[in-house]
């Protein structure tokens, strides 16, 4: 598994994939052991790495993970393989958005998608969430051009900066769920409804 991990790491630098960053999957991993997490929405799957790790934390847990780029999809149904998890982890090929669930709900939602979506990820898939479930966001920082995005000068970035600022802030106002913010990794954050929290 160790070789698998270091081989998927490679090639991500390689080929330019965005993965998540080592502090924050450990930070997940050791959430999943702490919580006896035993069943997870991914939303992005990249190449299955978080999937991998995600799944490898806990005998029962099971990973259900959301891919849309074809090319993606495929270099994780072979890390998948390689890894030995096919029975834990559930590789679909679909855009998040697109996903139709029901019957199901999850311990733990983690979102590591389009940033641009986040706000519509949550709203969509909060309603899978088990009773004292949460939902983890990975890159909040955005590799720290968040909270500067008027300093960006290429528009695109700067339009993707500013939706990850809002959805900060529908985090921080949201009514629903109470979030906690860590500065791990690329930031990330740790959302459970209100009314299970105390």
């Amino acid at each position: 598994m160790k070789e698998l991990i270091v081989e998927m790491e490679t090639y991500a630098k390689e080929k330019n994939v965005p993965i998540i960053e080592k502090d924050s999957i450990a930070f997940i991993m050791k959430y999943i052991k702490a919580n006896n997490i035993k069943n997870i929405l991914e939303i992005g799957s990249a190449i299955g790495y978080s999937a991998i790790l995600m799944a490898s934390s806990n005998q029962e847990t099971k990973v259900t993970t959301i891919e849309r780029d074809e090319e993606r999809y495929m270099e994780c149904l072979k890390n998948v393989k390689k890894s030995g998890l096919e029975k834990k982890i559930n590789v679909v090929f679909q855009d998040a958005l697109d996903v139709n669930l029901s019957d199901v709900s999850y311990d733990l939602i983690f979102i590591d998608a389009a940033k641009g979506q986040y706000t519509k990820f949550f709203e969509k898939f909060k309603y899978f969430l088990a009773p004292n479930g949460v939902i983890i966001t990975d890159n909040l920082k955005f590799h720290g051009y968040v909270g500067k995005s008027e300093k960006i000068e290429s528009k695109n970035l700067r339009s993707l900066v500013e939706k990850i600022e809002s959805y900060i802030t529908f985090l921080k106002e949201n009514e629903e769920f109470e979030t906690e913010f860590y500065d791990l990794g690329d930031g990330i954050s740790v959302s459970k409804r209100k009314n299970e929290s105390q």
